[in-house]
């Protein structure tokens, strides 16, 4: 999605992946996943699969980035981007990979970045467990894809995270003026920035994990895929512990 497509045909695109959830996550619950080994393509991180879901709304990733860029997998299903590393968190090698599909308009993904995230930076992150990746999923209109634009192009200076924090602060308009005064605050050379956020190939990457998210059916932000698993919206600390441990023991 980009700025000038017209507001009408996101708004359809949107409702029917949304009404689509249900049956694409009961149909892709059985894709059938096949790793081949093979050298990394491009700067973005390939997929790999986390162990088969085992019952329920569950999602098998394609889309688990590897560390060693070692495994390219092919599995019945949508493509799943590349994940570029500057859009990740935590250890190579982690044994959980937890895949974000956040909206930078979304208040339950603020309250998840602000109150909930911390928590498991600290417990899972920063002690090797886990591995978190960032997917934009932008379906609240265009300041959702502007500020999706602009968190790309951060991550083109290492400073994704930095730029994410503030987007979530609530302390800055998601306009072009509001993204630049957060470009400032996260340390950003803003003429780079200015010139990256209007990338076409950064807008066909937003676009690309928006079409994944769409053919998954996620339902809306914030969704997690954790190992594949499906976890939906700002749950309890108590609720991303368990996922993760469950998704832990089945390693």
């Amino acid at each position: 999605m980009t700025d000038d497509l017209p507001r009408e045909r996101s708004r359809r695109r949107v409702l029917a992946g949304a009404l689509a959830g249900a049956a694409a996550l009961t149909v892709l619950g059985v894709a059938a996943l096949r790793r081949d080994p093979g050298p990394s393509a491009g700067p973005a991180e390939p997929a790999t699969p986390g162990p088969a879901p085992s019952s329920g709304a569950s999602v098998p990733s394609p889309s688990t980035p590897s560390p060693t860029a070692s495994d390219v997998p092919t599995w019945v299903g949508p493509t799943a981007p590349g994940v570029e590393a500057g859009l990740s968190l935590g250890r190579p090698g982690a044994l959980v990979a937890i895949e974000e599909f956040g909206d930078f308009k979304c208040p339950s993904c603020r309250r998840y970045a602000r109150e909930i995230a911390p928590a498991l930076k600290t417990q899972y992150l920063d002690t090797g467990i886990a591995r978190l990746f960032w997917r934009d999923y932008p379906i609240r209109g265009r300041d959702s894809t502007r500020a999706a634009h602009a968190g790309r192009a951060a991550a083109r200076q290492d400073r994704f995270w930095p730029f994410h924090d503030v987007l979530y602060s609530g302390e800055v308009a998601l306009s072009d003026a509001g993204l630049r005064e957060a470009a400032v605050r996260a340390g950003l050379d803003v003429a780079r920035f200015e010139r990256d956020r209007k990338d076409p190939s950064v807008r066909q990457a937003v676009q690309a994990d928006l079409e994944f998210a769409l053919q998954l059916g996620l339902p809306g932000t914030p969704a997690f895929l954790i190992n594949g698993e499906l976890l939906f919206g700002a749950q309890p600390v108590a609720a991303f512990q368990k996922a993760i441990e469950k998704a832990r023991r089945a390693r």
